[in-house]
């Protein structure tokens, strides 16, 4: 994982076989072992002592154990910002990890906000609010520092991370391609516009008057029922306490990400609540885009690296569409019918001066087939190498499977290794456009 990784303050100039032969080993062997007596243990003691320090603790931290036990010889003790010294000369790029806060008896299309953690600091762009690494977690109000609480233990955050048991009935609805507006009428309450014409002038930040009429109890248990996630994450709320300024609609960081049914109501926003609940962005968009298209980063290129299952174009289509809704600069990413049915391993996108330069790469095997290195074909014998089934959603590297056989590992290592290595040209390419702007 990219977190193990950063655990080696110069990672990316030493021999990545030797990360990949350890990540290796973890992904063949058998998982039982961390069902045993002995980890069930470890498990307790270290919910038990999370607890203490003042932490919610939900099933995502016992998930995050389980991974932790199945992809690392003993339990780690690093910590996020300890990856400071991973990026502190420059020597690394910045990791930026996602995830989405949400809201209980609210879809995550009706309400989430991207919430992005670095080894410095851990936020929500769309309030411009941050806390350092180091303190998320802990209580705090009106800004200060009430409760220092211990800094979680990076499994902890990988198990919000790649939580993949938050996921609701209408989450299930908008990820497989149907319209939620039939099930409006059960998931959000009744409003109606009772503003009569102002005698002056309205002021661009008010906002008109509604009446809100709550549904019923039989709505209100059907709203549960469909918006209910059946796990989150759960940290206190460094928000708590704060006020938005009359005019923060105006602003242009939060309109940016003005996505939710509730920003046009400050009150039922994220100031006002004890904690925040974060879910694994799979749910909403398969993509950690986001936080590099802020304009402070100034991103010319991206090198989008698609690991979906099941249809490599949905999140591309879904994140340019939401980009398109919010008004961010992104390429255009039409992709004609041909394409998609018979999809390349390379796309580059490019369009205005102002959106970055996307190099996409779908979870294919096309040339693979035939070539076991760019121009070196494959020998009768090898053939079989070449068949990798990255079409199916279910085997052999469904989401939900924990092992691989060893041989199916390395088909996937050498596939994604040599779409790369087949396309380096567009990514040069890619590189060279980007400077030609910057003259």
């Amino acid at each position: 994982t990219m977190s193990k990784l950063y655990e080696d303050a110069n990672w990316s100039q030493k021999d990545l076989r030797g990360p990949v032969g350890d990540i290796r080993d973890h992904v063949i062997k058998s998982k039982l072992h961390c069902f045993s007596l002995d980890h069930m243990k470890y498990y307790e003691n270290e919910l038990c002592e999370r607890k203490q320090e003042g932490h919610k603790v939900s099933f995502t931290d016992l998930w995050g154990l389980f991974i932790d036990r199945m992809l690392h010889h003993q339990g780690s003790t690093h910590k996020l910002s300890d990856q400071q010294l991973a990026v502190n000369q420059g020597q690394n790029p910045l990791p930026i990890y996602l995830a989405l806060n949400v809201k209980d008896d609210f879809s995550t299309l009706d309400f989430k906000e991207w919430v992005e953690f670095t080894p410095y600091e851990v936020g929500l762009p769309k309030y411009g609010a941050f806390v350092r690494s180091e303190d998320f977690g802990s209580e705090f109000f009106m800004g200060r520092l009430m409760k220092k609480i211990p800094e979680s233990h990076i499994c902890f955050l990988e198990g919000t991370w790649s939580n993949i048991f938050s996921q609701s009935f209408m989450d299930a609805v908008y990820l497989s391609g149907h319209s939620e507006h039939f099930w409006h009428r059960w998931t959000r309450d009744t409003k109606h516009d009772i503003e009569s014409h102002p005698a002056l002038p309205k002021k661009p930040h008010e906002q008109t008057t509604c009446l809100s009429i709550p549904k019923g109890y039989l709505s209100k248990t059907l709203r549960e029922m469909m918006t209910g996630r059946p796990v989150v994450s759960t940290y206190h709320n460094f928000l708590k306490g704060l006020q938005l300024h009359n005019k923060y609609l105006e602003n242009e960081s939060f309109c940016m990400w003005k996505d939710t049914v509730l920003d046009s109501s400050p009150n039922q926003l994220n100031e006002m609540s004890d904690y925040l609940k974060l879910i694994d962005t799979a749910f909403f968009i398969n993509t950690s885009c986001p936080p590099i298209l802020r304009p402070e980063r100034k991103v010319d290129v991206i090198l989008h690296l698609n690991y979906s299952g099941g249809s490599q174009t949905l999140p591309l289509d879904l994140f340019s569409e939401y980009c398109l809704e919010q008004g961010i600069p992104f390429p255009s990413t039409e992709l004609s019918q041909e394409d998609r049915e018979h999809l390349k391993e390379c796309y580059v996108f490019e369009d205005s001066l102002e959106a970055p330069i996307l190099a996409y790469f779908p979870l294919v095997c096309d040339t693979f087939q035939k070539y076991k290195a760019p121009n070196v074909e494959r020998s009768p014998a090898e053939m079989e190498q070449g068949r990798v089934d990255v079409s199916n959603c279910a085997a052999p590297y469904g989401t939900g499977l924990l092992t691989y056989t060893e041989e199916n590992f390395n088909k996937l290592l050498n596939l994604c290794s040599y779409n790369i290595l087949n396309n380096k040209h567009l990514i040069l390419q890619a590189l060279r456009t980007a400077v030609e702007r910057k003259k």
